[in-house]
């Protein structure tokens, strides 16, 4: 779940502000409920066609039958928030077309997730991501993964509803907690009674609704400028097209570099182990459906980053023409498109309240998503272990009123973060800072054999001690300077994931200031390098308590919860290199005790208790292709 989030907290509205509302006439207020009764509607419908006969696998993942196309258009409303809508215009706006470079980084980071993490998941047969962490590790790790996750949302959820009504009452005067309790009583309702087979479709009609608001602008401002060549030519001659920056130093806030591979591990982050995320592709009918939904969000991506860049050149060659009002000039950058769009679409009657359908639909498909996510763990991570013998009936109704629970807290969070104040960007950057230690525990788990429970609590406190250190020491650091407080970087956390939420738009303003020593080096690191630099932290204490405290010797590894990397990379050598490797010739030495196994682990039945053997069911393929058993024993014996 996705989202950019302004350093500047909007300004309230002034005397001016009815000028501009004045542009939203009752058309336009027609078009943004019909946004809000569709989505309902849907919702419902899901809800009410086999009511009473629906299971917990129905209400939770769509009773595994998805398609791809539908999941794939939920995986890019998830990571399109609404703030990632006003916030990417801005930063192009601001600073020019570098981060258009971030869309290098889809590829591998939706590539990584389609062949490693995906598999994995979907042939464990499982409902929650952090049930992995049990069946490679044990109970006292899902929970730590489970509450952190949890913990991490809780915080978001109520920033990505406050912010965007605030930043729309600043500018349309719509009024802010009408939108706020509109927002999450219709998400509430249809997410609590459809489950994720609702969520999955309002997202599809939001992302329509998303991509139709964007365009409109991009066509009736390019139109009202001289056409999109007028806009580039416009764009070059300021400076705002930027060449590729090959600067590696990680402390630079936009290179290519940063942008292009510190985005990966940000993009893995989200798709990969984020439970909003993870929760669609194991709806899908197929495990090919889920990798090719995965596949199917890159195209998607790279229209939404353009079409979000696009719109920031418009805008800039727009007020190159038609100059901002000392109001317009005086906002916060997170108010600049909304500022833009009134202005653009003034005399369009419908246009505007289309702009603020998609800018909401944003809003309601990453809400949606934190909700049902946090109704899955809940009730699968934390109930349900603890309480197995519920009924089906049951099961369901608790799952509703969870989701139902979620949603109050999500309003109450919204009201706490009204009356934040400077630590509002602070519990933004919070969502942020987690991503990455959640990436590194999965990490740990899938491509380490020898790590071990210990190792997995311990990396994982580490690494969230790391992200928090850095993390809140940028903002501390950033107040002191006298600027405005801004997450770490000056840049606002993509979550999702996340999840997301989250698409990091910085709208920090660009200032010479003098080159940091000391730890304000260090807590000028740029915000796309941190989910690695958290991740690797996890991994390399995880490994280091692993090896000091026994690795997985007296222990047993479900090998379908490894992923193999040494045997794939060892594959890509000549045969002949392959004979004179001296793991070859280790394989020989194993005990009798390991030649026993390979039926065992061939079936996927070697598991640490009988009741992971219950949780999950084998399925055809179970076995993963290259796994070799002996590889598994020897690195265990490590």
């Amino acid at each position: 779940m996705s989202v950019g989030v302004s350093t500047a907290t909007p300004l309230p509205p002034t005397s001016d502000t009815n000028v501009v509302t004045s542009t939203f006439s009752l058309v336009d207020y027609v078009v943004f409920a019909l946004l809000l009764v569709l989505s309902l509607a849907i919702g419902l419908y899901h809800a009410y066609r086999g009511w009473g006969r629906h299971s917990i696998g129905q209400l939770l993942l769509a009773d595994r039958k998805m398609g791809c196309l539908p999941v794939a258009l939920s995986l890019l409303a998830t990571f399109q928030s609404a703030v990632a809508i006003l916030g990417v215009p801005s930063e192009i706006y601001r600073f020019g077309t570098q981060y258009w470079f971030l869309g290098c980084c889809y590829f591998l980071g939706l590539l990584i997730p389609a062949h490693v993490f995906i598999p994995i998941f979907y042939r464990l047969h499982i409902t929650s991501a952090y049930e992995y962490l049990e069946l490679r590790f044990n109970k006292a790790v899902r929970v730590c993964g489970t509450v952190t996750f949890i913990f991490q949302m809780v915080i978001y959820m109520g920033v990505v509803l406050y912010a965007p009504s605030l930043a729309l009452n600043a500018v349309t005067g719509f009024d802010l907690w009408l939108s706020v309790l509109t927002l999450g009583i219709v998400c509430t309702i249809y997410t609590a009674l459809g489950g994720l087979k609702a969520v999955i479709w309002t997202d599809v009609f939001q992302t329509l609704v998303m991509f139709l608001g964007q365009l409109a602008v991009i066509i009736v401002g390019s139109a009202k400028v001289g056409g999109l060549g007028h806009v580039w030519e416009v764009a070059s001659q300021h400076g705002l097209i930027s060449g590729i920056e090959l600067d590696p130093d990680p402390f630079v806030r936009h290179t290519f570099w940063t942008l292009a591979f510190g985005g990966v591990f940000m993009m893995v982050s989200l798709y990969g182990v984020n439970q909003a995320q993870v929760q669609r592709y194991l709806s899908s009918r197929t495990e090919k459906a889920a990798v090719l939904s995965c596949y199917a969000v890159f195209p998607c991506q790279q229209v939404s980053l353009s079409m979000g860049c696009l719109i920031g050149l418009v805008m800039f060659t727009y007020y190159q023409e038609y100059p901002m009002s000392t109001q317009q000039s005086q906002a916060a950058p997170d108010q600049f498109v909304l500022y833009f769009v009134m202005d653009l679409l003034r005399g369009l009657p419908g246009l505007p309240g289309l702009f603020v359908a998609c800018l909401f639909s944003g809003s309601l498909s990453t809400i949606s998503s934190a909700f049902n996510s946090l109704a899955t763990v809940t009730m699968e991570d934390l109930i349900r272990p603890w309480f197995p013998h519920f009924s089906e009936v049951r099961a369901t109704m608790l799952s509703r009123i969870i989701a139902f629970g979620y949603g109050l807290l999500c309003l109450g969070m919204a009201y706490i973060s009204s009356q934040m104040g400077p630590v509002l960007q602070a519990a933004i950057s919070i969502f942020g800072m987690v991503g990455g230690p959640l990436l590194g525990l999965f990490c740990l788990g899938m491509f380490f054999p020898c790590a071990n429970p210990p190792g997995a609590i311990v990396g994982l406190l580490a690494g969230l001690i790391m992200a928090f250190w850095i993390g809140i020491g940028s903002i501390v650091t950033s107040m002191g300077s006298g600027r405005a407080p801004s997450p770490p970087n000056g840049s606002s956390f993509s979550l999702s994931s996340n999840l997301t939420a989250v698409t990091m738009a910085t709208l920090m303003p660009s200032t010479a200031a003098s080159k940091p020593t000391g730890l304000q080096r260090l807590y000028s690191l740029s915000y796309l390098w941190y989910s690695a630099h958290n991740s690797t932290t996890v991994i390399v204490v995880g490994l280091a308590v692993s090896l000091l405290s026994g690795g997985m010797r007296g222990r047993t590894v479900d090998p379908r919860t490894i992923y193999p990397v040494l045997p794939k990379l060892l594959a890509l050598l000549p045969l002949s290199c392959q004979k004179r490797l001296p793991c070859r010739a280790c394989s020989q030495d194993v005990s009798s005790e390991a030649t026993l196994c390979p039926e065992k682990m061939s079936n996927g039945m070697l598991r640490g208790s009988r009741d992971q053997e219950a949780m999950a069911v084998p399925e055809e393929g179970a076995a993963q292709p290259g796994i070799s058993p002996t590889f598994i024993l020897q690195e265990t014996s490590l």
